[in-house]
């Protein structure tokens, strides 16, 4: 079953489309990564559709369903549909302690009184692993690291068991050991409730570990998606091969890093043909004329390219 589908979503910002005629199809149960350099419209997607988008982003078109249900991208955020911000810190109110604010949307959106609100709370937070759940619901976020408060945004999350959780780079602010313990959480989560998980990233390593899916972003449209595997063993499109060469190895010790020449293009300096054409290194004429549609690739999932690998 689908949790969430998206269909020709195009977001305008001042300078022009940030994101253009995205689709995506996202299965319950599956971890589906999006990703992407900064600045590509993998976060304004997502807050397209939890109807967050900041002062100047606007939705020009796009339709989505979440678990079936038609919603309007960049309007009220849909049942069945949370989000995992990156600064769990930020995302949390300072004046309110965890418990009551995992409770409380479980006393606007699910109708508990207030008692059984804060007992399903205390459940919560047992559930993302956090010990002596029931003192430390009086705890204020201050009093709780930086990963304690991210299982804290998980638990609010949870609270109303969406069909589908968007996790926006949520392991970014943490070390090591504790973004792989976000990371077990999150995807154990998961298989166990059957949601849907849209993990924002830019780290291939995290995709290569959770993934079961990927799509890769490019000046707001999407260039390549398909099984994980696939995409890492044999990418169909230049920018996607040219990413996972930029990534550091042990056995490239002593050399330079690999770069992709040239920058991404900006909202409304974009040519007429693909995106990617000036820093590609397979362009031809003809990839400067129209941009490429998405069309099946050998091995399963689409490219985006006037001449595939």
């Amino acid at each position: 079953m689908t949790a969430l589908t998206v269909e020709n979503l195009r977001i305008d910002v001042p300078g022009g489309p940030a994101v253009a005629g995205l689709d995506l199809a996202i299965g319950r149960g599956r971890v589906f990564c999006l990703v992407g350099e900064s600045g590509c419209g993998k976060s304004l997607t997502a807050l397209a559709l939890m109807g967050l988008l900041p002062a100047g982003a606007r939705v020009v078109s796009g339709t989505a369903r979440i678990d079936g249900r038609p919603f309007r991208p960049g309007g009220p955020t849909p049942a069945g549909l949370a989000m995992v911000h990156q600064d769990a810190m930020a995302s949390l109110d300072p004046l309110m302690t965890v418990g009551r604010q995992i409770a409380e949307p479980l006393v606007a959106q699910a109708g508990l009184s207030r008692r059984a609100a804060m007992a399903e709370a205390v459940r919560l937070m047992e559930r993302v692993g956090i010990a002596g759940a029931a003192e430390r619901a009086r705890a204020w976020p201050h009093e709780f690291s930086g990963g304690m408060n991210q299982r804290v945004a998980i638990a609010m999350a949870l609270a109303c068991r969406p069909a589908l959780l968007i996790a926006d780079e949520p392991t970014t602010a943490l070390d090591v050991t504790v973004q792989a313990q976000i990371l077990d959480l999150l995807t154990g989560l998961a298989a166990e409730t059957g949601m849907g998980l849209v993990f924002i990233t830019h780290d291939l390593g995290v995709v290569a570990e959770i993934a079961d899916e990927m799509a890769v972003m490019y000046a707001g449209r999407i260039v390549e998606q398909g099984p994980v595997g696939r995409i890492f063993d044999a990418p169909a499109h230049p920018y996607t091969a040219e990413l996972l060469a930029c990534r550091p190895g042990l056995q490239a010790r002593g050399s330079p890093l690999a770069a992709i020449p040239g920058m991404v293009p900006r909202p409304g300096r974009r040519g007429s043909g693909c995106d990617f054409a000036p820093r590609c290194r397979r362009a031809t004429e003809s990839c400067s004329m129209m941009p490429p549609k998405l069309l099946p690739a050998a091995g399963g999932g689409a490219v985006a390219c006037g001449v595939p690998a």
